[in-house]
């Protein structure tokens, strides 16, 4: 499956963005998505996942309550509603997709996503 995220941006801190990642080849129904993100200098870290069936969700504590995960798989596209955006939420943001996770801690590894978009960058200014 293809990737392609879109929707980053620059924002004041206190704003809103969305995030979208369309997905092209396979039937993205089947995948499980997730969003991560890496500012400059840092590691890569997990944001937010939705199953591919029972779309349960997972949040890094920093995301709780700010940021919403949701797909629909019927346009193909996963999205990552952002707001009350910080300046420390300044990062490349990328979604990523699994056709199976192993084990509950997976969710939240960059290793375990087979596929790959190319990233958006958000900026946010305080």
């Amino acid at each position: 499956v293809q990737l392609q995220a879109s929707g980053g941006g620059l924002v004041q801190a206190g704003g809103s963005l969305r995030l979208s990642c369309a997905a092209s080849g396979r039937t993205f129904s089947s995948y499980h998505m997730a969003w991560f993100r890496q500012a400059p200098g840092k590691e890569r870290e997990f944001v937010a996942a939705i199953s591919s069936r029972s779309r349960t969700t997972y949040y890094t504590d920093s995301a709780k309550g700010r940021f919403t995960i949701s797909r629909d798989d019927v346009r193909n596209t996963g999205y990552l509603q952002m707001n009350s955006l910080e300046p420390e939420d300044t990062a490349v943001y990328y979604c990523a997709a699994t056709a199976m996770i192993k084990y509950a801690a997976a969710w939240r590894i960059a290793s375990e996503y087979v596929y790959w978009g190319q990233g958006t960058l958000v900026t946010v200014s305080s």
